[in-house]
């Protein structure tokens, strides 16, 4: 199963558009969200071309590829706007003989095994460590990357690896 895992698109159409495009080129039979899709939230400035209203619309397109778990800015109003749920705090996906675990991040690690892989974003940076045994994949944000970090992209997995990329489809990083 081929997989485009991203995070934090915060409302930019622009960089929503840019998601779009790499899960049409990566031919992924889902689009993996989690959470953080149409407010900036009080803490972030606003990030490029900031239209909620259009990211909605955008990722109407493929509502029934859509697997998605809620971020700390999402709220109801946006469930009321949004095509597909996202008011779930996790999901799971058991793909390639690997389970998937998905999470925004600001809640409490569910219980895992040494052999889960759990992926968050919420901290807009890309991670790739070993917490407890289990996992933990960070794709970063697509709109508003934090720390340092200059790197706007997502995760792929594709027949069990993972694969950290720029919004561009180039590898930086895998697992």
């Amino acid at each position: 199963m081929k997989l485009l895992i991203a995070s934090d698109i915060h409302g930019s159409a622009k960089y929503c558009k840019k998601l779009l495009n790499a899960f049409e080129c990566e031919r992924a039979e889902k689009l993996v969200l989690l959470g953080d899709i149409l407010y900036h939230g009080p803490r972030n400035p606003l990030p490029e071309e900031y239209a909620p209203a259009e990211v909605a619309k955008l990722l109407g397109g493929v509502k029934e590829k859509i697997i998605c778990v809620r971020g700390n800015c999402d709220s109801e109003v946006d469930q009321m706007v949004l095509p597909f749920p996202v008011l779930s705090d996790y999901a799971a996906i058991f793909a390639d003989g690997v389970n998937i675990y998905l999470s925004h991040g600001h809640r409490a690690v569910p219980p895992l095994t040494p052999s889960d892989v759990y992926v968050t974003g919420h901290t807009h940076v890309p991670q790739s460590t070993r917490e407890e045994g289990f996992l933990h994949l960070n794709p970063g944000s697509v709109s508003l990357p934090k720390d340092g970090n200059k790197t706007r992209g997502y995760i792929l997995f594709d027949s069990g690896t993972f694969y950290f990329k720029t919004l561009d489809g180039t590898v930086y990083d895998k697992v």
